[in-house]
This record gives structure tokens, C-alpha cells and sequence, in this order.
């Protein structure tokens, strides 16, 4: 069976059950790029590609994660939490533009 042409953005899963996503494809080096849920991003050749899809060690189709806080750091609803409770207003809002000189 012919390996599936890998797609940036598709998601596949190893036969250890591990996630990951093509990020990145390079026709002049042969190479994908992959990136595991924890963020992790590893190169592999296509000629590797090819050879664990024929052995069945990839499986396309696989859903994206449902958490895609897997490879950051920092947690959202943490901060804002944090925020509220300081009784600061966590509304976001863009700097002044006081002191710009737009003839420069």
C-alpha cells in the first residue's frame, strides 16, 4: 500500500497512540515536520514516512485534541482568575496612542 502524501495541519497517530500534526513539508529535503501535543517538534524523512506507514506504525485520520493547551505554559483561566480576585478589570484593551507623531 502506497504511504497517504502527508498534509500540514492533518493530525495522525503513531502506533504508540502518541498525537501529532505535519507542521511543515521540505520537497528539497525530503523531510516532514511534526509536532507532538506536548510541542515537541521532530524532522523525519519521508523515506521514514513511508516506511513506518507501511508497517502500520502511522494512522491517518486521527481527531485533533480536544485541550490544545498541551504544549503551553501558561493557563488562561488561571491569570484571569488570579485578576478577579485582585478585583482588577482583566478586559483587554489596546495602549494609547497618545504621543504619536504620525508626521515622522
Amino acid at each position: 500500500m502506497v504511504a497517504p502524501q502527508p498534509r500540514i495541519g492533518n493530525w495522525y497517530r503513531l502506533g504508540g497512540g502518541e498525537l501529532f500534526e505535519v507542521v511543515a513539508l521540505n520537497d528539497d529535503d525530503a523531510t516532514v515536520d511534526i509536532q507532538y501535543f506536548d510541542g515537541t517538534v521532530e524532522e523525519m524523512d519521508r523515506e521514514d514516512w513511508d516506511a513506518q506507514w507501511d508497517d502500520g506504525l502511522i494512522e491517518e485520520g486521527a481527531e485533533p485534541p480536544e485541550d490544545w493547551s498541551g504544549s503551553v505554559d501558561v493557563e488562561d483561566d488561571d491569570e484571569q482568575a488570579h485578576g478577579e480576585a485582585l478585583g482588577e478589570d482583566t478586559t483587554p484593551r489596546a495602549g494609547s496612542l497618545e504621543g504619536l507623531d504620525l508626521f515622522e
